[in-house]
């Protein structure tokens, strides 16, 4: 049975090698997915996964966990404002449990800022509308995975 987490230290212990980490940004119509290097330094922006069923969409996951040598992934919880549950973090948590046969401990990662962090950013460097669009799901998704390595490199000093 593959680890599902929301504990930063359980996820470290899963991955006693470290190795490279897949984030993902889970929403209604696209998946963002970035990369982290195997020393856990920086997050970098991967792709961007329009959403269809989830039968078609996992392929297209592990194919490219598979291709990046992935040891383990991270997975935005948007939780509310004050820190409860919301209907779209238990379609996280689905989401992640669906993806559990991959074989990879998953760490559930509050991404309660991550989207507006990433347009406000956007928004700043002055980009349009459909250039926003484009990158905002990816971006949220490196946002989010840095500040799981961030969490979890801490951990170990």
């Amino acid at each position: 049975m593959t680890l599902v987490t929301t504990d930063r230290v359980v996820f470290r212990t899963a991955l006693p090698q470290g190795g490279r980490l897949i984030g993902m940004d889970v929403g209604t119509k696209t998946i963002g997915l970035a990369l982290c290097d195997a020393g856990w330094s920086i997050a970098s922006p991967a792709h961007t996964i329009s959403r269809g069923k989830f039968s078609k969409d996992k392929p297209v996951i592990a194919a490219f966990i598979a291709q990046q040598q992935v040891k383990g992934i991270v997975i935005g919880l948007p939780l509310n404002l004050d820190g409860s549950s919301s209907p779209r973090a238990q379609a996280s948590r689905a989401f992640a449990h669906n993806l559990a046969d991959l074989d990879l401990p998953i760490l559930l990662w509050d991404e309660r800022w991550s989207t507006q962090a990433v347009t406000r950013t956007l928004l700043e460097a002055d980009a349009s509308r459909a250039r926003r669009d484009e990158l905002v799901d990816k971006l949220a998704a490196s946002y989010i995975l840095q500040g799981a390595i961030d969490g979890l490199v801490a951990g170990l000093e």
